[in-house]
């Protein structure tokens, strides 16, 4: 049977047709011979997402993103072709993530616990990562707050540093590098003087072992003198101090009595110290006293006439 050339034209078409619409449909991630499984899921935004773009599970691609559509009510249906040999639990959460800075995202399959797998065809949880940059912005914020505050304190830290600072800084310096060196002197000296002392304080610390090994070793007649010195204390204590507290005592009561009888008027001392009128006698005779004592060496004729030829004068 001989085809007409309007029929062969036909088939060619049609051929080509079949070809260009399985290879579009291959090259936007769709396998029209394929038996893949079906998801699907809701999205409030899908900025950066693409159809094709790869559905992975820690790293590795198990499907790709096959379609994406607007709803009704302002969400973005995915849908998402996974290979049939990979079951999916119903509590798998279908996330969308950024794989690059640039924006590029893809899905990421947080697998769930559930022991119940969804079917092809059935909807996934949705999530979508924060951005990049909604993240980078409060830091961002951050660091130009934390930039204003460094010039801040920049600035004053350079008022701060004047010449006169600066100075009385270096000068600072100056005298603790001084101060360094001669610590380090000093601590030469002695390392010096403890090599050349070595032998005797190696001796020193001999002859302290050798008591206290002394001590160790009499330790017993140590604490029996002590024990006599606490017994001749105690004796002491009960003899001497008790007959010298008593004296004492005595001393005391008779002062005592002394003071008692003298402020009742016994007894000369107390006549004299309670009497006003023998107290004044007294005064007075020792004034007149003094007086004639000083008239008898100032005028020694008045008292004594001494005759040359042994008679006394007669007037």
């Amino acid at each position: 049977m001989k085809l007409s050339n309007e029929t062969k034209v036909g088939a060619i078409t049609t051929l080509a047709i079949a070809v260009l619409f399985i290879g579009y449909s291959f090259l936007r991630g769709n396998d029209v011979f394929s038996t893949d499984n079906m998801f699907y899921t809701d999205y409030d935004n899908v900025d950066g997402l693409t159809t094709s773009k790869p559905v992975l599970v820690n790293g590795y691609q198990i499907g790709h993103v096959s379609k994406m559509y607007l709803l009704e009510n302002g969400k973005i249906r995915t849908e998402f072709k996974i290979k049939n040999e990979y079951e999916i639990p119903s509590n798998t959460i279908a996330r969308i993530v950024n794989e690059s800075i640039l924006g590029s995202k893809v899905i990421v399959f947080n697998l769930g616990n559930s022991k119940t797998y969804a079917n092809s065809g059935d909807p996934l949880q949705s999530d979508v990562q924060a951005n990049l940059m909604e993240k980078v912005e409060p830091l961002q914020k951050k660091v130009e707050n934390l930039v204003v505050k460094l010039d801040s304190v920049l600035s004053g830290v350079n008022t701060a540093l004047d010449e006169e600072f600066q100075r009385d800084f270096k000068s600072s310096l100056r005298s603790i590098s001084i101060s360094l060196n001669n610590m380090e002197k000093i601590t030469n000296n002695v390392e010096s003087l403890m090599g050349s002392e070595k032998i005797r304080l190696a001796k020193i610390m001999y002859n302290l072992e050798s008591i206290t090994d002394n001590f160790k070793n009499n330790n017993k007649k140590l604490n029996s003198i002590l024990a006599n010195l606490d017994n001749l204390s105690d004796d002491l204590a009960k003899s001497e101090i008790k007959a010298t507290i008593e004296n004492a005592n005595q001393a005391m009561k008779d002062v005592q009595s002394i003071t008692d009888k003298i402020n009742n008027g016994e007894g000369s001392l107390g006549l004299l110290v309670n009497d006003d009128k023998l107290y004044n006698n007294l005064s007075n005779a020792s004034e007149n006293l003094d007086q004639l004592i000083y008239d008898v060496k100032t005028n020694p004729a008045k008292y004594l006439k001494i005759s040359i030829f042994g008679k006394k004068d007669t007037k």
